[in-house]
């Protein structure tokens, strides 16, 4: 429970920086796909318990490590950035490593190094381009 806790509150933040930063400005971030970048013209708004795209925010992740992107344009069923996020958070006694697809979050799951647990509150929108 207190890791769902946390979770919560650190998707919480994040998107509490996206919509700080979206009203100050339109600017540009990363997030991973497909083991590569892709950038985000920050224009967060929550849509909460609406997300239809998949979105992996690690909590406690390693240095460099970005949101996760499960889709993007051009590829599989795209819906402009209608993030439903997921929160992945490193287990005890695991070292964090740099996930960079949501293949490599489907990988550590499944190796128990991480849990993933879905958090319908945090969901939002936000489009990305390749």
């Amino acid at each position: 429970m207190r890791k769902l806790i946390a979770g919560a509150a650190m998707v919480g933040a994040i998107l509490f920086v996206l919509a700080g930063a979206a009203f100050a400005s339109s600017s540009k971030g990363l997030l991973f796909h497909d083991g590569a970048t892709i950038r985000t013209v920050v224009t967060s708004s929550p849509i909460p318990h609406e997300g239809r795209d998949p979105f992996y925010a690690v909590t406690n992740g390693t240095e460099g490590q970005l949101g996760i992107a499960g889709v993007a344009p051009g590829d599989g069923p795209y819906h402009g950035g209608q993030w439903e996020v997921f929160v992945v958070t490193f287990n005890e006694g695991v070292t964090p490593y740099l996930l960079t697809s949501d293949e490599a979050v489907f990988a550590a799951e499944s190796a128990g190094d991480v849990t993933v647990t879905r958090n319908a509150d945090a969901d939002f929108r936000c489009p990305v381009q390749p």
